[in-house]
């Protein structure tokens, strides 16, 4: 809208017959304010505005909304480019992304859109970028968020760079048994990429940005590739395997088109509350690590006075490490989160150099794989 509050004024008064002298008269101002504002040489403030309001029977409102949309067309600024660059941030954390190095920084938003666009492999950026996964995060009462779907890309776009043997469905028992073995031992931790790979498993680990509550995703780069990602956010021998075969279940049934409703930390869901596809993939995970008849039967043995000395001696028969029984009877209600988190091993450390890491000061071109 361009047309000057002038112009409304001078038809108020010729509809009243009133001149300019008349109308300084009533609203008591200076005939030259007057002037000038009908000229559109001066603007229209508050206390003028409400004074028009009042002599012509309009209330302040009107003349403060002609002023302002007559100002902001004299502006004739462009802002297309504001737009544009409040979509990217909108679908994207354009500025975590530029400082872990996932996105190019950059100065005008043509170049962003371009970065984005290489990050996420799509041609356009008329729709949310769209990823089919299986992920394991903290509230799935909400759809995931722009943080989570660029973490799950990040993981995608590692994995697919990773090399692993041929991916066949017959052989996860397999893995699973190999895994097993190194899950006992936290030092032996170093040994899960490659024994995901030799089954034809890719396994990366990328931290989550700032505020992304998500632990593991399940992804697939093709049909016959699939793709496990962790962030290792808590530094814990049983939330390490847990989400790791949590995601091995989910690889295991192709649930790609799954996001799924599990929660990692402490305040885990009740079994209830959780889709068909979430209880599979928690009791899959469960019992690969410790068989459920086995844990059943101590519980009725020795819950709930569970001694350090009983439960590492459990754990030797089951050849099984003692932190991730601890976890288990912890999720299952039977001792509380505090106790014995001395067995709860961390194998972060032990982890990270031997697998394709994102984060904790290291950042992979996946160009360079």
């Amino acid at each position: 809208m361009n047309t000057p509050p002038g112009a409304y004024i001078r038809e108020e008064l010729e509809r009243r017959g009133w001149t300019q002298k008349d109308l300084a008269q009533i609203v008591d101002r200076p005939i030259q304010a007057i002037n000038e504002i009908v000229q559109g040489k001066k603007s229209i403030t508050p206390d003028t505005a409400a004074a028009l309001g009042a002599a012509f029977g309009t209330g302040p409102e009107v003349w403060l909304l002609r002023e302002s949309e007559y100002r902001l067309a004299l502006t004739g600024v462009d802002t297309s480019a504001v737009i544009r660059r409040a979509r990217l941030y909108d679908m994207a954390p354009v500025k975590e992304m530029e400082k872990r190095q996932w996105i190019a920084p950059t100065d005008t938003v043509d170049a962003m859109e371009s970065e984005l666009r290489r990050f996420f492999g799509v041609p356009t950026l008329d729709t949310d970028p769209q990823i089919s996964v299986s992920m394991r995060r903290t509230d799935d009462s909400v759809p995931i968020t722009t943080s989570q779907r660029a973490w799950c890309f990040r993981v995608l776009q590692l994995g697919s760079a990773v090399m692993a043997s041929e991916y066949r469905e017959d052989r996860l028992d397999g893995c699973q048994r190999e895994l097993r073995k190194v899950a006992a031992y936290p030092q032996e931790a170093h040994k899960v990429a490659k024994v995901l790979s030799s089954f034809g498993i890719r396994f990366v680990i990328v931290e989550p940005l700032s505020g992304c509550k998500v632990d593991g995703v399940a992804l697939w780069k093709d049909d016959r590739s699939p793709i496990i990602g962790l962030a290792a956010r808590f530094d814990r021998i049983d939330n390490f395997w847990f989400t790791l075969c949590h995601e091995l279940s989910h690889v295991r049934h192709r649930d790609a088109f799954h996001v799924d409703a599990n929660v990692a930390d402490q305040q885990m869901l009740p079994t209830e509350a959780k889709s068909p596809i979430e209880r599979r993939a928690d009791d899959e995970s469960a019992s690969m690590l410790v068989p459920h008849d086995e844990l059943e039967s101590f519980m009725r043995r020795v819950g709930p006075l569970y001694s350090k000395d009983k439960l590492v001696r459990f754990s030797h028969r089951i050849k099984m490490h003692p932190g991730i029984v601890v976890g288990q009877l912890q999720n299952r209600g039977e001792m509380g989160y505090s106790a014995n988190r001395e067995m709860l091993a961390k194998i972060r450390h032990v982890v990270l150099p031997a697998t394709v890491t994102d984060g904790w000061g290291c950042t992979i071109d996946p160009r360079s794989l």
